[in-house]
This record gives structure tokens, sequence and C-alpha cells, in this order.
């Protein structure tokens, strides 16, 4: 509940400074549609799915209502932690974040497994107010014997989680709602759930889910302005009159990598393009195939080293006319600076995987979002096809969570255990607020 009355104009609930430095810093003469609607409901405390396209604004959409909320409500040490998927994702992330923060006198700070720990020194004593990082890194803090656990975490108040369906599809999600329900024990309080989404084919279920523990007693909404998704596939098949997905998409069969590699080499010179491929393997041949056209290539894949990576992605942001090859490791929001064409090799596995990927491009004024799909066998033609078919109904996948994973359960065991240095045997099942598996339906496991 609210102190003052609640102004009419989303905008001006924001922070006057944070106002400010949005026309006057930014040069923006208004907010996107998803940033205005989510300043309600972020600012009352609320839990929510923002939900946009690629280069949808959804960062701002969470940082700028934070910030106020911050302000307003006299916030002080780490009182956001913003999660995401990818180290590299993170890297490019938390300088913007930062200007952001430093409009009112706030800061934000990086921590993963590359931070070095003189870094990590500072974050313990000198506490950021964003503080950008991953599940897996907090849970390390959580357990460390470096940490002073209630001082660095135990003023959170809020938790932006970005490509959360990147997470909910698989284990690290369960893993990911272990941590947070940890971190609400530790708090004392519960925590605010913010995530931040692509296009997916249940949002609201994906809401539900990341509420984790008693959805039902948490205040929360899918924020998606403008975004309609039919209600399953069936629908999508006899929804005719849905309209078309904006985009200029081609498929073509070329019959190989190296066929694919002298098309690309001949097409759209001067420009800067990026590659998907299925596997690291076909990165680097693909990437070999390129140079020895004497095309200049960057190659992007999650076995490069710490260095390696961050030469590949400055490069990103400042070549032209080149070509970068990745796996699905620059699928997420990581900028690759002014991108202008996205090609990919044979088809990704889904819908929602072809839009993070056809949604890099068109961000400048004057252009378009385009994809080239060159097939380099039969039967990923026909893949391509079938999923620009479904692209075209105006269908995306729903976010699929995993079944109950026990092996999770005994993960975070042990972890509770190094972080609380004890485990009553009949007090374990508290740590996790009654999420299931983690609760006493894992109990026969145990026994």
């Amino acid at each position: 509940m609210q102190d003052q009355p609640r102004a009419t104009d989303p905008v001006e609930r924001l922070d006057p400074v944070v106002l400010h430095h949005i026309v006057n810093t930014l040069g923006w003469p208004d907010l996107r549609p998803l940033q205005k609607a989510a300043v309600h409901p972020l600012m009352d405390g609320e839990d929510a799915i923002l939900l946009a396209p690629t280069a949808g604004g959804k960062t701002e959409a969470a940082t700028f209502p934070m910030l106020s909320a911050m302000r307003e409500k006299h916030w002080t040490g780490t009182s956001v932690l913003y999660l995401a998927p990818l180290k590299a994702l993170l890297n490019n992330l938390v300088h913007r974040v930062d200007s952001y923060a430093q409009w009112l006198g706030r800061r934000a700070a990086l921590w993963h497994g590359d931070t070095p720990e003189s870094v990590r020194r500072r974050i313990r004593t000198e506490s950021p107010d964003f503080l950008l990082t991953t599940p897996e890194s907090l849970e390390a803090m959580l357990i460390s014997v470096k940490t002073d656990h209630t001082h660095m975490l135990g003023r959170v108040r809020a938790v932006v989680v970005d490509e959360v369906h990147a997470f909910a599809g698989d284990d690290r999600g369960w893993h990911l709602l272990a941590v947070l329900e940890r971190l609400e024990r530790l708090a004392g309080q519960r925590i605010q759930r913010i995530g931040l989404s692509a296009t997916v084919g249940n949002p609201d279920t994906l809401l539900t889910w990341l509420q984790g523990a008693s959805p039902a007693d948490r205040a929360g909404r899918v924020v998606a302005p403008g975004v309609t998704l039919p209600a399953s596939a069936t629908a999508a098949t006899d929804a005719e009159d849905l309209p078309r997905p904006a985009g200029e998409v081609e498929l073509d069969y070329v019959g190989s990598l190296a066929n694919a590699a002298k098309v690309i080499s001949a097409l759209h010179k001067g420009e800067k393009r990026l590659v998907f491929c299925d596997s690291r393997k076909q990165v680097e041949e693909f990437g070999a195939a390129l140079r020895a056209r004497d095309v200049t290539v960057f190659l992007s894949h999650a076995s490069l080293s710490t260095e390696e990576r961050a030469r590949s992605e400055q490069a990103f942001a400042e070549a032209r006319d080149c070509v970068i090859v990745s796996t699905s490791t620059l699928e997420l929001g990581i900028d690759v600076g002014d991108l202008d064409r996205v090609i990919q090799i044979d088809s990704p596995s889904t819908v929602a995987s072809f839009l993070q990927r056809i949604g890099r491009t068109g961000r400048r004024t004057g252009t378009s979002r385009n994809c080239l799909f060159l097939a380099t066998r039969p039967d990923a033609l026909l893949q391509a096809a079938g999923l620009l078919t479904l692209w075209s109904r105006g269908w995306v996948e729903p976010v699929t969570p995993p079944p109950s994973p026990r092996h999770l359960v005994a993960q975070q065991l042990l972890a509770v255990t190094l972080q609380e240095h004890r485990l009553g045997d009949r007090l374990w099942p508290e740590q996790w607020n009654g999420l299931a598996p983690f609760d006493r339906s894992a109990g026969p496991l145990l026994s």
C-alpha cells in the first residue's frame, strides 16, 4: 500500500532525477510501452514477467523503477540482485546498469567466476546497490566462509532474472528457485521477483514458476503491452486472421558448409553479419572456411578462454565489415554493436530461439529484422521450413520446466549444510519455504 497517491501517468512516478537523465542524458523523448507499463507494478512491489522481443528495452523497464523504488523506500546496501544465465551477458550489462545507478549516487558491481578476488573483497566491504551475478555465484557467496552473508545479502529487496525463460527450461531453473528461497530466509522477508523474457507461449505459467513457494500468496502479473500469443499450436493453425510477424526471412538449400561459406563471403560485403551454428565444432569449421576466403571472422562459443572471449566481445562491438560465427551464446541479449544481418546455418530447434536470433537485427531506424537460412542437409531444410511455418502463424513454444530433479535436492542439502555449518534432520525442509521438491516430499530419497 502506498503512503501517497499514485501518479496516474506511470512516467511521473519515476524519481525526478531518473526522469531528468532519461531525457537529458539518454536523449529519449519518451519511454517505450513496456517501460511505461512496468512502472506501477514494479514500484508497488509486485512480482512480474516483463515480456518483449529482443531489444525491447527490458533492462531499462526493470532498472528505472527499481532505482526509483530504491530512492523512495530508502533501501541501503545491496538491495537489488540482477541475475543472468551467462557471464558474457553480465559483462555486457554491468556498465549500463552502473551508469543508470550513478544518476542517484548509487553503484552497480559484477561478481561471477572471472571476477578477481580484489574486486570481491571490495564488494564484501563496500556493498553495491545493484549486484550483477549468476545463480551459481550467488550460491557460492552463501556458502563462502569469507562472506558475511547477512551483511552482504541480508538487505536484498528485489531480484531481476534476465532471460528467465533460459533458466526455466532446464535444471538451472530449479537451482535458481532453491537459491532464491534460501535468500528469502536470509533476508527475513519476501523478495520481489522480476523476470525478463523474450516471447514465450505461456508467460502466466512462467510467472507462477518464478514465484516459487506459495505463488498464490504473492501479487504478480505479466507485463506485455502489444504482445498477443495464441493459446496453442492448434489455435495457431486456425488463426488465419493473426497479423503476420514482421521480418525479411529467406530459406535456401546450399548442401554443405563449404557452399555456405562461399555464399556468405560473396553476400552483403561491408556489413556486420552474425552467423549461428549448432555446435562449437561447426563454429570452428565454418570460421576456418570463411577465413580461407579472406573474410574477417570472430568466433563465440562457451569454450573460449576468458581473454579470448573478452577480445571477441570488444571486436563485436567495434568492427564493421566482418562475420561473427557463434553458437547460441550470442542468442541472448549480449550487445554485438550495430548488426546488419543474421544468418542461420541449418535450423534452430525452436521458434523461441529463432525469435531471439532475428531480434538481433533491425534496431537502427530505417532497417528491418532479417534472417537468411542456409540449409546444408535435406532434413535441416525441412526443419527450417516447418519452424518458419509456425513462426508465420504467430506460434511460440511454451517453456516447460523439467520434472522435479531429485539430484538437485541432494546438492542443495550439501549447500545448506556448508552455509549453516549444520543441518537438523527435522528442520531441513524449512530451508526452502515449502518449495517442492525441496520440502518433505523429498524425504524418501534421503531415508
